[in-house]
């Protein structure tokens, strides 16, 4: 039998993480096989099928010290890996995904066994899609389908990506949108911001201004007027008393003549 019958394809939680166990012993294999490899494997399918993947990993790479070169163990290792990600920590240097992809790297651009190349591009493409990086799980996709023509998970997979890139190029465009938008509008705001600062500072200039020119005519009036001079109304009463003193004295002056003028004249009038 082909490599195709020892892929067990394990159902995911979407259709984007597909992480297939290879059996041991249903297949005609590229690389020799050993029985002690074989046993290996066949522990390890049991346990991925039972989720028991930690322990499958375990038998996994215990097959692969039997025989390093095995990629059936490479390939059911990175899926046994891949079904561990929510344990993924790269900051203690545990990152089953990245260990994963690694493995399926290699599978895919050294294995001469085109199906299990092809199986491995599709697992790097559900890889790339479910980090979101589209535009590089469309060409894994497509490397898949150069392998094996007839996937059709593979095919229906690049056809969800394609959607999806496109989905995101129409979202990045409509942010760029937005961010221009509102780039303008928070540079419209800075410009009337100083437009504002400008007119109150120009508004507190000018009343200013208006408030010295006021302090400046009152000084100069101030210096005009000295103080105790007389206002006008107090000059013409001044002027008034003054003009009324005098008439006074005319009358007085005259009285006394008239006064001086009879005597007089009652004097020759009669001598003795």
């Amino acid at each position: 039998m082909k490599n195709a019958d020892r892929i067990l394809t394990i159902a995911a939680l979407c259709c984007f993480i597909s992480a297939g166990a290879v059996p041991a012993d249903n297949a005609a294999d590229v690389v020799p096989t050993t029985k002690q490899e074989r046993n290996y494997i066949r522990q390890g399918n049991k346990l991925y099928n039972d989720k028991r993947f930690a322990e499958a990993e375990v038998a996994y790479r215990k097959a692969l010290e039997a025989l390093p070169q095995s990629e059936i163990a490479k390939f059911n290792l990175a899926a046994a890996l891949i079904r561990q990600s929510g344990s993924s920590d790269p900051n203690s240097g545990n990152d089953p995904v990245n260990s994963a992809s690694q493995l399926l790297q290699e599978i895919a651009g050294q294995s001469q066994d085109a199906y299990l190349a092809g199986k491995s591009f599709y697992n790097l493409g559900n890889l790339a899609f479910n980090s979101q990086d589209y535009g590089k799980s469309i060409e894994l996709y497509k490397n898949a389908l150069r392998k094996n023509p007839d996937d059709d998970k593979a095919r229906e997979n690049l056809r969800i990506a394609q959607l999806k890139q496109q989905q995101q190029q129409n979202q990045d465009q409509q942010q760029d949108k937005q961010d221009q938008q509102q780039n303008q509008d928070q540079q419209q705001n800075e410009q009337n911001k100083d437009q504002n600062k400008d007119d109150n500072q120009q508004q507190q200039q000018d009343q200013n201004q208006n408030q010295q020119q006021n302090q400046d005519n009152n000084q100069n009036k101030d210096r005009q007027q000295p103080q105790g001079s007389i206002s006008d109304a107090n000059a013409e009463k001044i002027l008034k008393a003054m003009e009324n003193e005098e008439a006074a004295t005319r009358k007085r002056v005259e009285a006394e003549k008239k006064k001086a003028e009879a005597a007089r004249r009652k004097k020759i009038t009669n001598p003795w």
